[in-house]
């Protein structure tokens, strides 16, 4: 203490007169201008920690984004190319949104994914999600409704994310979030407005404009409904990747209308079109007329399909990708000390039955667990080494009688 019983700061030394403030510890005391200089070498530590955790994303160029998933999703060239360039620049658009000079603002580029069921949508997204190492989460748009009727307010959608980031808010805040069966809230009519409430349709849609647009919005920890005594998170959307997914069902048609495929197989240039492979041709202007708002299909700037699978592509995704799901099984039999394969004729018959499902790659799992099960019951408590999976095996466990 200082001569006449006047006090020092125990940081800085300075005497403090009694009009001053000074904030008392255990035996230390520290004052004002100190406290105001600690808290701004914590904000710039701060500020340092997160400028290095977005610059320590594993940020690949789109050649190397798409060769990763190559090793995983077979086929959809197309639409690999695409999402590997939007995913690059929304990364990219990010570490450039953390240099202090703004000479250009970059807008963010959310994609929509349209293609059939099993198709590898849904991989696609986890697989980029899972190359970048940021939070990812999966929200089904069906159960949305508007605000004041039975089901989840659309801000639920954050409450996932930040599930899947532990509730790091500034983690989640730069994860990527995959909106599935977004068709479904497609307003009733198509282009034309409907006249009673769309409540699960054109109401969702509206709600979903804050979200995709880059804004703060407050988020409820729990999820479901929202309610004036609830504590928020507050969390901003403008570094969120979202990827809206769809089947469309009947898109193809409203494409053909707009291209005029009954004038003699050719369009108003006169090229050949591709009767079997409508999407390739497809438009912002198709979905408006499908029944999203203009405002969300302008949230969505990238627009890619998903060709259907045909049989080869069915039979290499049995075959080829790193989770393969001959490879699955094969590892699964492996703890039991049993070396599991499939003959050529087995894999035909399991790429059959998954074309007559139409399920996509999703229903090669079905088939597949329909034609293991019993030897998965069977053969771990039996003294075998060695199992090969034929057709005839094949035709019994799945229940059809041989021709």
């Amino acid at each position: 203490m200082a001569k006449g019983n006047q006090q020092k700061c125990s940081f800085c030394g300075k005497p403090i007169s009694t009009k001053e403030l000074l904030i008392h510890g255990y035996e230390a005391s520290i004052c004002e201008e100190c406290v105001e200089t600690a808290k701004n070498i914590v904000d710039e530590h701060q500020t340092s920690t997160r400028k290095k955790e977005v610059l320590a994303l594993k940020l690949l160029k789109p050649i190397e984004i798409k060769a990763k998933l190559d090793e995983y999703v077979i086929g959809q060239d197309d639409a690999k190319k695409v999402i590997s360039v939007a995913v690059y620049n929304h990364y990219k658009r990010l570490m450039h949104a953390q240099k202090e000079e703004k000479e250009v603002e970059i807008d963010k580029s959310n994609i929509i994914l349209v293609g059939d069921t099993g198709t590898g949508k849904t991989l696609i997204a986890r697989t980029i999600a899972k190359l970048l190492d940021v939070p990812f989460c999966i929200a089904d748009a069906t159960v949305f409704t508007e605000a004041g009727y039975v089901g989840e307010d659309v801000e639920s959608i954050l409450t996932r994310l930040l599930q899947a980031a532990d509730y790091d808010v500034k983690r989640a805040e730069r994860g990527i979030v995959f909106i599935d069966e977004i068709d479904k809230v497609a307003r009733k009519g198509g282009d034309n407005p409907s006249i009673t409430r769309d409540v699960s349709g054109e109401g969702v849609q509206q709600s979903l404009l804050k979200l995709l647009e880059g804004s703060v919005v407050n988020v409820p920890p729990a999820g479901g409904r929202k309610h004036p005594e609830q504590k928020f998170i507050e969390v901003n959307t403008q570094n969120i990747l979202f990827i809206g997914s769809g089947a469309f069902n009947s898109l193809d048609k409203i494409i053909a209308e707009r291209l005029n495929t009954n004038k003699i197989g050719y369009n108003q240039k006169n090229r050949v079109l591709d009767k079997n492979n409508m999407l390739q041709y497809i438009t912002a202007q198709d979905l408006k007329s499908f029944g999203l708002i203009p405002e969300l299909c302008g949230r969505f700037p990238v627009l890619t399909y998903m060709s259907t699978l045909d049989r080869n592509a069915l039979i290499r995704i049995l075959k080829e990708p790193k989770n393969a799901l001959i490879k699955q099984y094969e590892h699964l039999f492996e703890f039991d000390g049993i070396k599991l394969s499939f003959t050529d004729d087995a894999i035909d018959y399991i790429v059959d039955k998954t074309v007559e499902l139409k399920l996509g790659a999703r229903g090669l799992r079905s088939v597949m667990e329909k034609i293991m099960t019993h030897a998965m019951y069977e053969f771990p408590s039996a003294d075998i080494k060695k199992i090969a999976i034929d057709k005839k095996y094949a035709i019994e466990q799945f229940g059809e009688e041989q021709v």
